[in-house]
């Protein structure tokens, strides 16, 4: 089981290499990056290529290590032995399984994605450490070992919100998955706009990069975002002549905010412009 990438995914050499070891070393592959980067579609495109179903499991603020594993609703059962209900008599009827637990004992190998990991409590990872090293975690209520059939391949992402637990990363494949330069970027566009026009494409990539490297912003635009931004280029048909200033300056673009998401950042740009504007 190899990862050669994919026709919809424009992965770089080394994300491809970082892939093929966690399956490899069967552990998980840990993927941060800046939001926006790819490392959920990541989990998709790879498990779509290598045929392997997807089981998600997107972390909330509030979400538990324990809910990953199952969640025994004794409330549903105190409910059933008041009305009569004959299900009280097999405690199994209220065990809800989590992802870990349909991950384990999938009849098939599967992938699974742990999403933005450093999004829960920070005790979260170290409580997942014992089912994600050995594959398995006892059922009290059930008085049963959940064992992993076959090892999932596991994706866990993070936006580096917290800092992970030394003992967590010890057990994954790390890889930081940089932010892509103009040629890798060209290529991304491609997969997504592939009749777009190469002028268009040349002025709207100096645009982006221009934003994207104004000192001082909160948050940057990421791919997601330049991708948003030349679908309404395209679907508002703005000419090249407003993307682009006579004397190559830097310039307010069409549908700015499509790329900058704060008053701040928008306010800082177009400082910037005035300032080159009273120097010219």
């Amino acid at each position: 089981m190899k990862f050669q990438g994919s026709d919809n995914y424009v992965a770089t050499q080394d994300l491809k290499l970082a892939v093929n070891a966690a399956i490899t070393l069967k552990r998980p592959l840990l993927v941060k990056g800046e939001p926006g980067t790819g490392k959920t579609m990541l989990a998709e495109e790879v498990s779509q290529a290598l045929g392997l179903p997807l089981i998600q499991w997107h972390i909330k603020s509030t979400t538990k290590a324990q809910q990953g594993l199952y969640e025994y609703d004794a409330v549903s059962r105190l409910r059933d032995s008041q009305l009569g209900d004959a299900r009280v008599k097999d405690i199994q009827n209220y065990i809800v399984k989590g992802v870990l637990w349909q991950a384990f004992t999938a009849e098939e190998p599967v992938a699974l994605l742990i999403d933005e990991i450093d999004k829960a409590d920070i005790e979260f990872p170290n409580d997942l450490l014992r089912e994600l090293d050995r594959m398995e975690f006892y059922c009290y209520e059930t008085r049963e070992l959940i064992k992993a059939k076959t090892r999932p391949l596991v994706f866990i992402t993070s936006n580096n919100e917290k800092e992970l637990p030394d003992a967590f990363l010890r057990r994954c494949f790390f890889h930081y998955i940089k932010f892509p330069d103009a040629d890798t970027m060209r290529q991304i566009v491609d997969v997504h706009f592939p009749t777009l026009k190469k002028d268009l494409l040349s002025v709207a990539l100096k645009t982006f990069y221009d934003v994207r490297n104004l000192p001082g912003l909160k948050k940057k635009p990421s791919t997601s975002e330049l991708l948003d931004w030349l679908k309404l280029l395209v679907a508002e048909d703005i000419p090249l002549s407003a993307l682009q200033s006579a004397d190559e300056k830097v310039a307010v673009p069409p549908l700015v905010g499509a790329l900058l998401k704060n008053e701040q950042d928008v306010t800082l740009f177009e400082k910037l412009v005035f300032m080159q504007s009273r120097n010219r």
